[in-house]
């Protein structure tokens, strides 16, 4: 593979041909602002925060859609792509509400978090007074808000329903000023394509959109454990939202099985983990009432009565029964337990979710 060799910043980088100023610089650690860019779709260029100054280069250009070429020499900070940035954050902020303090996204919002790297002062967000669009709230759907007032028209959503969850449940309707985020014919998500499996809400740079919470909680507040999807057997990770001890809300990882996705399933079917029926220690019947036990005398029972059973009967009075919860590795296992080491080909499998 031919490789390319360019200077970013002061620092010498060789990456293959082919490969973007903007991947260039992050294989070096170099953060260079991003509201539109996803790694897993074409580069689109429509937040423009991305820019970099090339040496000789007429413009500015989009790091993002710019491929690397030999012996560029581009830097990401320079007073020229500094200025322009905060030029596009005060455009962005013209048709953006003020309401940071009371947003659900307020700690996790890639807008504010640029507003603050780049100084955009009370001055910069009202640089540009004006008419603001203005489109009702779509609260229609079961998860999740919708609120096109915060939207930047990054198009991310619309790049990853169409192309990554494919169902095209929404595109860009209007032109210009008017230009807005919508579900075909004006419809409300509700009545839309949507099957709501909120990757669209998982990737949104600001609060356009946001998840319909059950406990109020900020980013900092909150501790993340990762973890696999038990709804099916395609393995997608995920982490598990904490606060309190308690599972708040989900968000995809970027694993092998799901590429940073989910489904419906996996991104709001959370809630029966904090049910308060759901048992959470072995319990084992004794004088006709069940009582909780630690998993090593629960674990020692059912070994003593699988020996009894095998024993007395043989080994195919034995059946194993096992869950669609747990993951392919998890149930790998516990039909080779069933076979090899209790010795039945008796198992079942409740592949039912």
């Amino acid at each position: 593979m031919k490789m390319i060799n360019l200077t970013i910043d002061g620092i010498q980088v060789q990456v293959p041909q082919g490969h973007t100023i903007l991947q260039a610089a992050q294989s070096i650690g170099i953060d260079i602002p991003i509201l539109c860019y996803d790694q897993r779709l074409r580069p689109d260029g429509a937040c423009r925060m991305c820019i970099v100054e090339v040496e000789k280069a007429r413009t500015l250009v989009c790091s993002c859609s710019t491929p690397a070429g030999e012996g560029m020499v581009v830097y990401t900070e320079s007073p020229r792509v500094v200025e322009a940035r905060k030029e596009i954050l005060r455009l962005i902020w013209a048709n953006h509400p003020y309401n940071c303090l009371t947003c659900e996204k307020a700690g996790n919002c890639k807008l504010q978090d640029y507003s603050y790297r780049y100084d955009i002062l009370d001055e910069d967000i009202k640089a540009f007074e004006g008419a603001r669009r203005e489109f009702p709230v779509d609260d229609s759907n079961d998860f999740f808000t919708y609120d096109p007032s915060k939207c930047i028209l990054c198009g991310k959503c619309v790049r990853i329903c169409s192309n990554l969850s494919v169902v095209d449940a929404i595109g860009k309707s209007g032109r210009g000023f008017a230009t807005h985020i919508t579900p075909p014919f004006e419809q409300v998500l509700d009545k839309s394509l949507c099957v709501s499996c909120g990757n669209c809400v998982s990737n949104c740079p600001t609060g356009a959109l946001t998840v319909k919470k059950d406990v109020k909680y900020r980013e900092w507040e909150v501790d993340k454990v990762a973890t696999t999807c038990t709804y099916c057997g395609v393995g997608c990770q995920l982490d598990l939202v904490v606060k309190d001890d308690k599972v708040v809300g989900v968000e995809p990882v970027d694993g092998p099985a799901n590429d940073g996705l989910l489904c419906v399933k996996g991104k709001f079917g959370y809630k029966f983990i904090n049910h308060p029926d759901r048992l959470q220690k072995p319990l084992i019947k004794k004088d006709g009432q069940f009582e909780e036990v630690t998993w090593d005398e629960a674990l020692t029972f059912v070994v003593d009565k699988i020996k009894e059973s095998k024993e007395k009967y043989g080994a195919d009075a034995v059946a194993g029964l096992s869950s669609a919860r747990c993951t392919n590795e998890e149930n790998y296992l516990f039909q080779k337990l069933m076979r090899a080491v209790v010795g039945t080909n008796n198992v079942d499998h409740c592949a039912r979710l």
